[in-house]
């Protein structure tokens, strides 16, 4: 009778591997009142110059997610 050979299986990968910390800020969820209100501030203190708004939205939207450069 022959006999039956179990191969013994690799253990299984962890799923919940530690994440590795590059000292870079997580991007937080942030309201778009928030981002209108910090892009408001900076128009503002800019003097608040005409078809610039974008420059003034993203600077804030960055800035409040943590992705400023």
């Amino acid at each position: 009778m022959a006999e039956k050979v179990s191969k013994a299986k690799a253990p299984a990968a962890r799923k919940t591997a530690a994440k590795k910390n590059t000292g870079a800020a997580e991007p937080r969820n942030v309201s778009h009142e928030e981002i209108r209100q910090l892009a408001h501030r900076y128009w503002a203190e800019r003097g608040q110059p005409d078809g610039e708004a974008e420059i003034d939205w993203l600077r804030a939207e960055q800035e409040l997610r943590g992705k400023a450069s």
